[in-house]
Protein backbone atom coordinates (compact mmCIF):
# COMPACT_ATOMS: atom_id res chain seq x y z
CA UNK A 1 0.00 0.00 0.00
CA UNK A 2 1.20 3.22 -0.91
CA UNK A 3 2.30 5.46 2.12
CA UNK A 4 0.07 8.34 3.42
CA UNK A 5 1.79 11.39 1.43
CA UNK A 6 2.25 9.17 -1.97
CA UNK A 7 -1.10 8.45 -2.09
CA UNK A 8 -2.46 12.01 -1.44
CA UNK A 9 -0.74 12.73 -4.40
CA UNK A 10 -2.22 9.84 -6.36
CA UNK A 11 -5.38 10.50 -5.26
CA UNK A 12 -5.01 14.26 -6.39
CA UNK A 13 -3.83 13.12 -9.60
CA UNK A 14 -6.46 11.06 -10.27
CA UNK A 15 -9.35 12.92 -9.50
CA UNK A 16 -7.62 15.73 -11.87
CA UNK A 17 -7.90 13.28 -14.89
CA UNK A 18 -11.58 13.63 -15.13
CA UNK A 19 -14.82 15.70 -14.21
CA UNK A 20 -16.43 13.40 -11.61
CA UNK A 21 -15.49 10.01 -9.95
CA UNK A 22 -17.52 7.65 -7.73
CA UNK A 23 -15.72 6.65 -4.48
CA UNK A 24 -16.13 2.68 -4.60
CA UNK A 25 -13.66 3.86 -8.29
CA UNK A 26 -11.61 5.72 -6.34
CA UNK A 27 -10.89 2.97 -3.92
CA UNK A 28 -10.38 0.55 -6.55
CA UNK A 29 -8.16 2.67 -8.75
CA UNK A 30 -5.53 3.16 -5.41
CA UNK A 31 -5.95 -0.12 -4.22
CA UNK A 32 -7.51 0.77 -0.73
CA UNK A 33 -11.06 1.21 1.01
CA UNK A 34 -13.88 3.55 0.66
CA UNK A 35 -13.24 4.55 4.12
CA UNK A 36 -9.60 5.26 3.53
CA UNK A 37 -10.86 7.60 0.34
CA UNK A 38 -13.16 9.46 2.25
CA UNK A 39 -10.47 10.34 5.23
CA UNK A 40 -8.14 11.14 2.17
CA UNK A 41 -10.29 13.43 0.86
CA UNK A 42 -10.61 15.21 4.32
CA UNK A 43 -6.75 15.37 4.30
CA UNK A 44 -6.99 17.68 0.65
CA UNK A 45 -9.56 19.55 2.31
CA UNK A 46 -7.25 20.66 5.16
CA UNK A 47 -4.18 21.29 3.03
CA UNK A 48 -6.92 23.52 1.04
CA UNK A 49 -8.12 21.50 -1.96
CA UNK A 50 -11.57 21.91 -3.01
CA UNK A 51 -12.82 18.44 -3.10
CA UNK A 52 -16.48 18.41 -3.64
CA UNK A 53 -18.44 15.38 -2.88
CA UNK A 54 -22.43 14.59 -3.72
CA UNK A 55 -23.69 11.75 -1.31
CA UNK A 56 -25.96 8.89 -1.97
CA UNK A 57 -25.49 5.90 -4.33
CA UNK A 58 -25.18 7.96 -7.45
CA UNK A 59 -22.51 10.09 -5.30
CA UNK A 60 -19.04 10.96 -5.80
CA UNK A 61 -15.94 13.04 -5.69
CA UNK A 62 -15.44 15.82 -7.72
CA UNK A 63 -12.03 18.72 -7.70
CA UNK A 64 -13.77 21.90 -7.52
CA UNK A 65 -12.64 25.48 -8.09
CA UNK A 66 -10.38 26.77 -5.37
CA UNK A 67 -8.94 30.25 -4.88
CA UNK A 68 -5.45 29.20 -6.56
CA UNK A 69 -4.56 26.74 -8.95
CA UNK A 70 -3.36 23.03 -7.20
CA UNK A 71 -0.31 21.89 -8.44
CA UNK A 72 -1.20 19.89 -11.58
CA UNK A 73 0.48 15.65 -11.60
CA UNK A 74 1.73 14.86 -14.54
CA UNK A 75 3.68 11.88 -15.82
CA UNK A 76 6.43 12.39 -18.79
CA UNK A 77 4.23 11.61 -21.64
CA UNK A 78 1.63 13.86 -20.62
CA UNK A 79 4.18 16.55 -19.44
CA UNK A 80 6.04 16.90 -23.13
CA UNK A 81 2.63 16.76 -24.60
CA UNK A 82 1.71 19.93 -22.36
CA UNK A 83 5.30 21.25 -23.32
CA UNK A 84 5.08 20.80 -27.26
CA UNK A 85 1.29 21.58 -27.39
CA UNK A 86 2.41 25.15 -25.90
CA UNK A 87 4.61 26.16 -28.13
CA UNK A 88 2.60 25.35 -31.11
CA UNK A 89 -0.08 27.46 -29.34
CA UNK A 90 2.39 30.09 -29.44
CA UNK A 91 1.91 31.22 -33.02
CA UNK A 92 -1.42 29.08 -33.56
CA UNK A 93 -5.03 29.99 -34.64
CA UNK A 94 -6.64 31.06 -31.07
CA UNK A 95 -6.53 34.79 -30.55
CA UNK A 96 -4.70 36.45 -27.60
CA UNK A 97 -2.94 33.19 -26.18
CA UNK A 98 0.36 33.54 -27.85
CA UNK A 99 1.88 35.45 -24.57
CA UNK A 100 -0.01 33.69 -22.30
CA UNK A 101 0.97 30.05 -23.80
CA UNK A 102 5.05 31.50 -23.42
CA UNK A 103 4.37 32.39 -20.07
CA UNK A 104 3.09 29.19 -19.18
CA UNK A 105 5.84 27.25 -21.32
CA UNK A 106 8.64 28.81 -19.34
CA UNK A 107 6.70 27.70 -15.86
CA UNK A 108 6.67 24.32 -17.12
CA UNK A 109 10.00 24.16 -18.89
CA UNK A 110 11.26 25.47 -15.56
CA UNK A 111 10.15 22.48 -13.33
CA UNK A 112 10.80 19.52 -16.31
CA UNK A 113 13.66 17.28 -15.32
CA UNK A 114 16.45 17.54 -17.54
CA UNK A 115 15.63 14.50 -19.49
CA UNK A 116 11.98 15.45 -20.50
CA UNK A 117 13.42 19.26 -21.46
CA UNK A 118 15.82 16.72 -24.26
CA UNK A 119 12.53 15.17 -25.33
CA UNK A 120 10.97 18.22 -25.78
CA UNK A 121 13.46 20.47 -27.52
CA UNK A 122 13.94 16.85 -29.91
CA UNK A 123 10.13 17.07 -30.86
CA UNK A 124 10.52 21.09 -31.14
CA UNK A 125 13.53 20.78 -33.39
CA UNK A 126 11.93 18.92 -35.86
CA UNK A 127 8.97 20.68 -36.23
CA UNK A 128 8.16 24.02 -38.42
CA UNK A 129 5.30 25.73 -38.74
CA UNK A 130 3.88 26.73 -42.02
CA UNK A 131 1.97 29.73 -41.41
CA UNK A 132 -1.24 30.64 -42.71
CA UNK A 133 -3.84 33.76 -43.75
CA UNK A 134 -6.69 31.61 -42.20
CA UNK A 135 -9.24 32.90 -39.85
CA UNK A 136 -8.26 32.99 -35.95
CA UNK A 137 -10.89 33.11 -33.29
CA UNK A 138 -11.17 34.85 -29.94
CA UNK A 139 -9.76 32.32 -26.78
CA UNK A 140 -12.36 33.66 -24.35
CA UNK A 141 -15.36 32.77 -26.91
CA UNK A 142 -13.60 29.00 -27.65
CA UNK A 143 -13.49 28.68 -23.95
CA UNK A 144 -17.18 29.38 -23.17
CA UNK A 145 -17.92 26.86 -26.19
CA UNK A 146 -16.03 23.69 -24.90
CA UNK A 147 -17.56 24.53 -21.29
CA UNK A 148 -20.81 23.83 -22.77
CA UNK A 149 -19.52 20.71 -24.90
CA UNK A 150 -18.05 19.86 -21.32
CA UNK A 151 -21.52 20.14 -19.08
CA UNK A 152 -23.56 19.53 -22.00
CA UNK A 153 -25.74 23.16 -21.43
CA UNK A 154 -27.18 24.91 -24.13
CA UNK A 155 -25.64 27.26 -26.15
CA UNK A 156 -26.91 30.55 -27.79
CA UNK A 157 -24.80 32.83 -30.14
CA UNK A 158 -24.87 35.01 -33.34
CA UNK A 159 -23.51 33.56 -36.27
CA UNK A 160 -22.86 34.24 -40.22
CA UNK A 161 -23.20 32.16 -42.62
CA UNK A 162 -21.16 31.61 -45.46
CA UNK A 163 -23.36 34.39 -47.52
CA UNK A 164 -23.09 36.52 -44.59
CA UNK A 165 -26.02 36.54 -43.58
CA UNK A 166 -26.25 37.02 -40.08
CA UNK A 167 -29.06 34.98 -37.63
CA UNK A 168 -29.75 34.29 -34.05
CA UNK A 169 -28.65 30.37 -32.92
CA UNK A 170 -29.96 28.26 -29.88
CA UNK A 171 -27.89 24.98 -29.82
CA UNK A 172 -26.78 21.99 -27.69
CA UNK A 173 -23.18 21.71 -28.39
CA UNK A 174 -21.36 18.50 -28.60
CA UNK A 175 -17.86 18.89 -29.80
CA UNK A 176 -15.39 21.09 -31.24
CA UNK A 177 -12.97 19.77 -34.18
CA UNK A 178 -9.93 21.42 -35.41
CA UNK A 179 -9.12 20.77 -38.41
CA UNK A 180 -5.67 22.48 -38.65
CA UNK A 181 -6.94 25.68 -40.10
CA UNK A 182 -10.34 26.33 -38.22
CA UNK A 183 -11.92 25.25 -35.86
CA UNK A 184 -15.61 23.96 -36.01
CA UNK A 185 -18.80 23.24 -33.57
CA UNK A 186 -21.10 20.28 -33.75
CA UNK A 187 -23.68 20.78 -32.02
CA UNK A 188 -27.85 20.50 -32.66
CA UNK A 189 -29.43 23.40 -33.59
CA UNK A 190 -32.54 23.46 -31.40
CA UNK A 191 -35.05 25.71 -33.68
CA UNK A 192 -34.09 23.49 -36.71
CA UNK A 193 -34.07 20.48 -35.20
CA UNK A 194 -31.47 19.40 -36.73
CA UNK A 195 -27.69 18.91 -36.55
CA UNK A 196 -24.81 21.74 -37.80
CA UNK A 197 -21.54 22.20 -37.78
CA UNK A 198 -20.07 25.91 -37.01
CA UNK A 199 -17.14 27.76 -38.51
CA UNK A 200 -16.44 29.03 -34.51
CA UNK A 201 -14.39 31.65 -36.53
CA UNK A 202 -18.43 32.68 -37.47
CA UNK A 203 -19.65 32.98 -34.22
CA UNK A 204 -20.38 36.08 -31.98
CA UNK A 205 -21.12 36.43 -28.47
CA UNK A 206 -21.46 32.75 -27.49
CA UNK A 207 -23.25 32.57 -24.16
CA UNK A 208 -24.11 29.26 -22.28
CA UNK A 209 -27.63 29.33 -21.18
CA UNK A 210 -27.64 27.23 -17.83
CA UNK A 211 -30.34 24.69 -19.41
CA UNK A 212 -29.10 21.52 -19.03
CA UNK A 213 -29.64 18.77 -21.90
CA UNK A 214 -29.44 14.99 -23.01
CA UNK A 215 -27.69 14.29 -25.93
CA UNK A 216 -29.86 13.17 -29.13
CA UNK A 217 -27.85 10.55 -31.13
CA UNK A 218 -24.64 12.66 -31.00
CA UNK A 219 -22.99 12.25 -34.73
CA UNK A 220 -19.12 11.21 -34.92
CA UNK A 221 -17.93 14.58 -34.74
CA UNK A 222 -14.82 14.29 -36.93
CA UNK A 223 -16.84 12.50 -39.88
CA UNK A 224 -19.47 14.88 -39.78
CA UNK A 225 -17.12 17.81 -40.26
CA UNK A 226 -15.58 16.12 -42.53
CA UNK A 227 -18.55 15.65 -44.97
CA UNK A 228 -19.90 19.47 -44.70
CA UNK A 229 -16.45 21.13 -45.05
CA UNK A 230 -15.63 18.64 -48.07
CA UNK A 231 -18.91 18.38 -49.95
CA UNK A 232 -22.06 19.94 -48.64
CA UNK A 233 -21.62 23.56 -48.80
CA UNK A 234 -20.73 23.51 -52.53
CA UNK A 235 -22.51 23.84 -55.93
CA UNK A 236 -21.18 20.39 -57.35
CA UNK A 237 -20.51 16.79 -55.61
CA UNK A 238 -18.84 14.12 -57.16
CA UNK A 239 -18.43 10.26 -56.30
CA UNK A 240 -15.96 8.84 -58.08
CA UNK A 241 -14.03 4.94 -58.14
CA UNK A 242 -10.77 5.22 -57.29
CA UNK A 243 -8.31 2.27 -58.91
CA UNK A 244 -5.83 1.90 -55.10
CA UNK A 245 -6.51 0.82 -52.29
CA UNK A 246 -7.82 3.66 -49.44
CA UNK A 247 -4.23 3.79 -47.17
CA UNK A 248 -2.86 4.42 -49.99
CA UNK A 249 -5.27 7.64 -51.16
CA UNK A 250 -6.08 8.93 -47.96
CA UNK A 251 -1.96 10.13 -47.68
CA UNK A 252 -3.25 12.73 -50.48
CA UNK A 253 -6.96 13.17 -49.56
CA UNK A 254 -7.29 15.05 -46.20
CA UNK A 255 -10.86 15.14 -44.54
CA UNK A 256 -11.68 18.95 -45.63
CA UNK A 257 -11.15 17.68 -48.76
CA UNK A 258 -12.92 14.75 -49.58
CA UNK A 259 -14.22 11.15 -47.77
CA UNK A 260 -12.79 8.04 -48.87
CA UNK A 261 -14.91 4.60 -47.99
CA UNK A 262 -12.41 1.48 -48.95
CA UNK A 263 -14.53 -0.88 -51.49
CA UNK A 264 -11.83 -3.90 -51.39
CA UNK A 265 -8.22 -3.66 -50.97
CA UNK A 266 -7.74 -2.80 -54.51
CA UNK A 267 -10.54 0.29 -54.32
CA UNK A 268 -11.89 2.66 -52.71
CA UNK A 269 -14.76 5.73 -53.89
CA UNK A 270 -14.00 8.93 -53.36
CA UNK A 271 -16.70 11.78 -52.16
CA UNK A 272 -15.93 15.01 -52.74
CA UNK A 273 -17.16 18.79 -53.78
CA UNK A 274 -16.27 21.85 -55.21
CA UNK A 275 -17.49 24.89 -56.22
CA UNK A 276 -15.52 24.62 -59.71
CA UNK A 277 -15.65 21.09 -61.94
CA UNK A 278 -11.99 22.08 -62.79
CA UNK A 279 -10.86 22.02 -59.37
CA UNK A 280 -12.45 18.60 -58.96
CA UNK A 281 -10.96 16.99 -62.54
CA UNK A 282 -7.37 18.01 -61.56
CA UNK A 283 -7.49 16.59 -57.92
CA UNK A 284 -8.61 13.70 -59.06
CA UNK A 285 -5.90 13.12 -61.58
CA UNK A 286 -3.75 14.66 -59.37
CA UNK A 287 -4.14 11.59 -57.44
CA UNK A 288 -2.11 9.73 -59.75
CA UNK A 289 -4.04 6.60 -59.74
CA UNK A 290 -6.66 5.08 -62.64
CA UNK A 291 -10.44 6.59 -61.80
CA UNK A 292 -14.10 6.82 -62.85
CA UNK A 293 -16.12 9.13 -62.83
CA UNK A 294 -19.96 7.72 -61.23
CA UNK A 295 -21.02 10.66 -60.46
CA UNK A 296 -21.74 13.56 -61.60
CA UNK A 297 -22.27 13.60 -65.96
CA UNK A 298 -20.75 16.62 -66.21
CA UNK A 299 -17.80 16.18 -64.36
CA UNK A 300 -17.14 13.34 -66.70
CA UNK A 301 -17.49 15.67 -69.55
CA UNK A 302 -14.65 18.37 -67.70
CA UNK A 303 -12.30 14.96 -67.40
CA UNK A 304 -12.70 14.83 -71.09
CA UNK A 305 -12.49 18.32 -71.61
CA UNK A 306 -9.35 18.74 -69.62
CA UNK A 307 -7.54 15.51 -70.83
CA UNK A 308 -8.14 16.70 -74.39
CA UNK A 309 -6.21 20.29 -73.53
CA UNK A 310 -3.21 18.69 -71.45
CA UNK A 311 -2.88 16.42 -75.15
CA UNK A 312 -2.48 19.12 -76.97
CA UNK A 313 -0.86 20.87 -74.54
CA UNK A 314 1.96 18.54 -74.95
CA UNK A 315 2.46 19.14 -78.43
CA UNK A 316 4.08 16.54 -80.70
CA UNK A 317 6.92 18.51 -81.67
CA UNK A 318 8.52 18.81 -78.49
CA UNK A 319 12.62 17.71 -78.67
CA UNK A 320 13.97 15.18 -75.98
Amino acid sequence: MLDSSARLLRLLSVLQSRREWAGAELAERLRVTTRTVRRDVERLRELGYPVDATPGVAGGYRLGAGAALPPLLLDDDEAVAVAVGLRTAAGGTVTGIEETSVRALAKLEQVLPSRLRHRVAAVQASMVALTGSGPTIDAAALAVIAGACRDAERLRFGYTDREGAVSRRRTEPHRLVHTGRRWYLVARDVDRDDWRSFRVDRITEPAATGQRFVPQDPPDAATYVSESVSTAPYRYRARVLLHAPVDVVAQRVPPTVGQLAELDEDTCLLTTGSDSLDSIALHVAWLGVDFEVLELRVLADQVRALAERLHRGAGTGVSA
